[in-house]
């Protein structure tokens, strides 16, 4: 028999998605037949697998130790140290192996949250099996540091929150419980977070612009098109700036991302005739070849650089109204200062 009791980081999600991330290769039919068996129970009682567990609840698995190895391999953050098996081996060698060494600057760090500094050139989520992305540092240091066992992440994975494509920096959010990844996700879908990037543009700018559109994105080649006018399959976009200074055929901008889709930012710009220096997608060739040539620019210089939370109430309300900024790169402002 196998006891699980529920701590507050797992807290706030079905028996059911729980029992699917611990027995991670068992179909949901087995699952709910030995819910019905009673041969996995909820505090003492047979469970449907739609109760909320809450910190505390105890899940008793009737089941041979056999059963609990079949059903529990693949995935090595969806494994206890209980077990014994490789996933779980896998889940202490990540934190003794230097990848929580690798974790981005840290802007904010609570009970729920975490607020990165991601770096360019890194990703935020992995884009094939055999990629290290900042998840996998987020589990190690979560691991290393003793705030997470591998125990826990049997029943919930860190994550993170909003995704920034690889070559752009700045603040990522990540989940540290089920509690702080949900109410994250939640403010970023209805957009109450107010999102601001910087970044360096083609052109000498001045003053404040408000910009709309539409945008319709190719998802067999990954690109985005903007346009004046609604057309089919395209979805309305918003975006301000502001220039912060000047000079070389460059402006340093600071952008309010209104509506957050997808390449946004790049395609706005430049579609407006101030593409994102270095910019491979949406920028100006012969302007990106000069810059590479001259300062080794490779990729677009944007940033996320600020998060303003909105008013909240509940578990939450600590972070109403504040603020947390990750100051853009160094390399920026040089490019204007030169």
């Amino acid at each position: 028999m196998k006891r699980i009791t529920v701590t507050k980081r797992e807290a706030g999600q079905r028996l059911d998605k729980l029992l699917a991330r611990y027995l991670n290769e068992a179909p949901k039919s087995f699952l709910y037949k030995m819910m019905r068996k009673k041969n996995i129970t909820l505090n003492g009682k047979r469970a449907q697998g739609n109760e909320i567990v809450q910190p505390g609840d105890e899940i008793r698995l009737f089941l041979a130790e056999e059963t609990l190895e079949k059903f529990r391999s693949g995935d090595a953050y969806l494994s206890s140290e209980s077990t014994g098996n490789a996933a779980a081996a896998n889940a202490r060698t990540a934190a003794t192996s230097g990848l929580s060494e690798k974790l981005p600057d840290i802007v904010y760090e609570d009970e729920h949250i975490l607020l990165l500094n991601k770096p360019a050139g890194m990703l935020s989520q992995k884009a094939r099996p055999q990629d290290v992305s900042l998840v996998e540092y987020l589990a190690a240091y979560l691991l290393d540091s003793g705030a997470l066992t591998a125990e826990e992440l049997t029943g919930f994975r860190p994550a993170v929150c909003n995704r920034l494509d690889r070559n752009t920096s700045g603040i990522v959010i990540a989940g540290k419980t089920l509690a702080g990844l949900q109410t994250m996700s939640r403010l970023l879908k209805e957009r109450t977070i107010r999102k601001f990037y910087r970044c360096v543009v083609v052109g000498e700018l001045s003053g404040n612009r408000y910009l709309k559109g539409y945008l319709r994105k190719d998802n067999d080649n990954n690109i985005v098109c903007v346009t004046e006018e609604e057309e089919p399959g395209s979805q309305p976009i918003e975006t301000e700036y502001r220039a912060i200074a000047s000079k070389n055929g460059l402006t340093l901008l600071e952008v309010h991302l209104i509506t957050g889709r997808s390449h946004q930012i790049r395609a706005h710009l430049a579609s407006v005739g101030h593409p994102i220096l270095g910019d491979p997608k949406y920028g100006n060739v012969e302007i990106n070849r000069q810059y590479r040539a001259s300062h080794g620019i490779q990729s677009q210089l944007l940033h996320a650089y600020r998060l303003e939370f909105p008013q909240m109430e509940g578990s939450f309300d600590y972070l109403s109204g504040k603020a947390f900024v990750a100051p853009e790169p160094e390399f920026f402002q040089k490019l204007l200062s030169e």
